[in-house]
């Protein structure tokens, strides 16, 4: 059976004068984006146009909603209320899906971004009350979770559509969950060791962790941080050699749980 993958990036972080990352570029190698909604970072003008760059390229659109934390850049661990943090999904994902709606075009995924991400792979009720919110304002929306932790198992017991993601540029623990940005060696920027590792994964449908542990897994999707400095190297050489390895390269369709 032949095999195929989708390359994701987040994207639309910059703010006003203030530019965050190559969205252009990397629009030409990803297949789908991961928008920010403006808490952690982007604003409307910034959204509406990363909205038009992805809808042109025709590259899968998603929400990339996260903390409301703009000097943090939705990095640090905030204490938020569910019913608060399921507020803060739907208002987010709802700007997103207007201003996709007025740029003629739709929102396909969504995906936590920063810390309530990292927090949401541990804690499987806080998962729960985020991708409940997203469901509440569109049942059909695919969730991007990141593979083998609760977000997964949360998504499989809401059997809702979603698909698995794994990170080109980011070292994992052997519990599935990525080492904290603070350790050395955390975020991978050799553009080299990248591409082939992440062949690898694919092949074997599994997380190689830092020990060389595999978890097997779904890996429907593979990440790349639009703000590393590398990414859009990484991500060319990410694509590159999956196509070198016979891995088609396409939009993810979501897997009913």
């Amino acid at each position: 059976m032949s095999l195929s993958v989708d390359l994701n990036a987040d994207m639309g972080e910059s703010f006003g004068p203030w530019t965050m990352g190559d969205d252009a570029a990397l629009l030409d190698i990803v297949t789908s984006a991961n928008i920010a909604c403006g808490f952690h970072a982007g604003d409307p003008d910034v959204m509406a146009a990363t909205i038009t760059l992805a809808r042109d390229n025709g590259v899968g659109i998603g929400a990339h909603p996260g903390f409301m934390d703009l000097q943090g850049f939705g990095r640090r661990k905030m204490n938020v209320p569910h019913d608060t943090l399921r507020n803060m999904i739907r208002y987010q994902l709802g700007a997103a899906r207007g201003m996709a709606a007025a740029l003629g075009t739709g929102v396909r995924h969504l995906k936590l971004h920063g810390a309530m991400s990292n927090m949401a792979c541990t804690d499987h009720a806080m998962a729960r009350a985020c991708y409940e919110a997203a469901l509440d304002v569109d049942p059909d929306i695919i969730i991007m979770v990141l593979a083998a932790t609760a977000m997964e198992e949360v998504v499989r017991e809401l059997g809702c559509n979603w698909c698995g993601e794994i990170f080109a540029d980011r070292a994992y623990n052997d519990d599935g969950t990525l080492v904290d940005r603070s350790q050395p060696g955390a975020v991978i920027h050799d553009a080299a060791l990248a591409g082939p590792r992440i062949l690898q994964m694919v092949k074997e449908r599994a997380i190689i962790t830092e020990t060389g542990k595999r978890i097997p897994t779904a890996i429907d999707t593979i990440c790349l941080h639009g703000d590393t400095a590398e990414a859009v190297e990484l991500a060319g050489a990410v694509r590159s050699s999956l196509e070198a390895g016979g891995i088609a390269v396409q939009k993810f369709t979501g897997r009913a749980a």
